[in-house]
């Protein structure tokens, strides 16, 4: 994950596809469990993640934002993973979410 940029390929809330709400981000992952949320090439917030391979499990943190970016808070269930893409999903409430990250070439 923190080896280069990653792109949300695919998102959807509750079977609506709200993937283009996403298309001007990319992110940053480093190893010190920050995150960067770049817009359009300039970091518009720093976050926090991690991760837990035994668990299959993943968490974003994001504080003090708006649409889209306040979607990728929380803790994700990993569904499919290699070394270029994540797949996971999400049930907050009464929320279900799915999300695909690609790693950009």
């Amino acid at each position: 994950m923190t080896n280069g940029q990653w792109v949300i390929t695919k998102f959807t809330l509750n079977g609506s596809n709200i993937t283009a709400d996403f298309s001007p981000y990319k992110f940053q992952y480093y190893s010190n469990k920050t995150v960067d949320a770049i817009k359009n090439g300039s970091t518009e917030k720093t976050g926090n993640w991690d991760g837990n391979a035994t668990d299959m499990t993943t968490w974003a943190n994001f504080l003090n934002v708006s649409y889209p970016l306040n979607l990728i808070n929380g803790t994700w269930h990993i569904t499919n993973n290699s070394w270029t893409f994540v797949e996971a999903s999400q049930t907050s409430g009464t929320d279900v979410k799915t999300l695909r990250l690609d790693k950009l070439p």
